[in-house]
């Protein structure tokens, strides 16, 4: 793999945690887990397209999949792409992987663990067509704001993974976090960026239906290399 970017403390960033671990594991999550996730994790090492789908498929990683929804509906509408959930919540692995096999999906699969260990450790340059990134834990106070998924070096390190006009999609209900997504972006001098694009294939459920019934703006990036 390349040298992937580090902090400002030398630290690389995918040591910088973007998440939080909170969860139970009930008597049914066990039984998807260990019954699904031979059959839906990625295999581990560098990320072989064949590998994972059984076929040569271009492939979407989705960062922080949650339950699901989106990382499902995707798989069903864009058959000819292979679509990884990345996603840390155990819940959320074993329902998506529910869903997945209720829907006879064969190009969806799932990695178990952080997004950014997965770029850093197991995706080589250009082997991506997109990456999404849809509502993610926005760390609302300023002291946390390093463990923002969009930074400078996450940038960087997304579009060393996406081919030639691949793209990078943010939504988010936080607005907050939106505009610190503006402001990363356009630090960044390798970006260009449409704000607005809602994807029509991503369902509502789940945060986005939360936060319109709050009363909050749904915020959408789309993200390419500068030609």
């Amino acid at each position: 793999m390349t040298d992937t970017p580090r902090t400002a403390d030398g630290r690389y960033r995918a040591t910088v945690r973007t998440f939080t671990p909170r969860w139970r594991m009930s008597p049914r999550v066990e039984e998807l887990m260990e019954r699904l996730l031979p059959r839906y994790a990625v295999p581990s090492g560098p990320l072989d397209p064949t590998a994972v789908f059984g076929r040569d498929l271009p492939v979407v990683l989705e960062v922080g999949s949650g339950y699901g929804e989106a990382a499902v509906a995707y798989a069903r509408e864009h058959p000819e792409h292979g679509i990884i959930a990345a996603e840390v919540h155990v819940p959320g692995v074993a329902t998506l992987m529910e869903k997945a096999e209720r829907e006879g999906l064969d190009n969806l699969r799932t990695f178990r663990g952080d997004a950014l260990e997965y770029l850093v450790e197991c995706v080589g340059r250009g082997q991506l067509e997109a990456v999404h990134l849809f509502f993610p834990d926005p760390w609302p106070k300023a002291r946390h704001a390093k463990r923002r998924f969009v930074q400078q070096d996450t940038l960087d390190l997304v579009l060393e993974r996406l081919r030639p006009g691949g793209h990078l999609l943010v939504a988010t209900d936080h607005a907050a976090y939106a505009e610190h997504v503006r402001e990363q972006l356009a630090q960044h001098p390798r970006v260009a960026v449409v704000e607005g694009e809602r994807p029509a294939w991503r369902p509502s459920a789940g945060f986005e239906d939360k936060g319109r019934a709050a009363g909050r703006a749904i915020h959408e990036f789309r993200v390419t290399e500068r030609g």
